[in-house]
């Protein structure tokens, strides 16, 4: 499930705290939306620099497996490459708009690629995505809102 926010001038008063939560960051548990064979991941390690802290959507994260499918590609306590597709903290747009979900998930990717490791996408994903290059990514999802 996804919202589309448009913001007045009252909710920048008003939501100023609701918008600094719910951060993609070290320790945060995530899902995963995919069908690779993970299901939760732990996110231990935002890449782009020594001192970021904060992951938005598009970008790849370190992140180990916690609750796994048996037999499937990918395992219980594996560390993996992940791209955050969905976030709970409200994502603006370039027209001013927000975007907002009901859960923080990634896509577990191929290390060093952006291809993903699975054969199919579960759930809507943002047309930022594509933008940032994921074309792949998202001619599998089922819907791009």
């Amino acid at each position: 499930m996804y919202l589309v926010l448009r913001p007045t001038r009252y909710d920048y008063i008003r939501n100023t705290i609701y918008f600094l939560k719910n951060m993609i960051q070290p320790q945060t548990i995530v899902k995963v939306a995919d069908n690779s064979g993970a299901k939760i991941g732990k996110v231990f390690k935002i890449l782009g620099g020594t001192r970021r802290r904060y992951a938005r959507i598009g970008d790849i994260v370190v992140m180990a497996v916690q609750v796994a499918e048996p037999r499937k590609l990918v395992k219980r306590k594996d560390v993996v490459h992940a791209l955050v597709v969905r976030q709970r903290n409200p994502f603006r747009r370039k027209d001013g708009s927000y975007i907002r979900f009901d859960e923080n998930a990634v896509i577990v990717l191929e290390k060093g690629k952006k291809e993903p490791k699975a054969g199919r996408i579960f759930g809507p994903l943002p047309r930022e995505i594509g933008e940032l290059g994921f074309q792949s990514i998202v001619s599998m999802a089922p819907e791009v809102v």
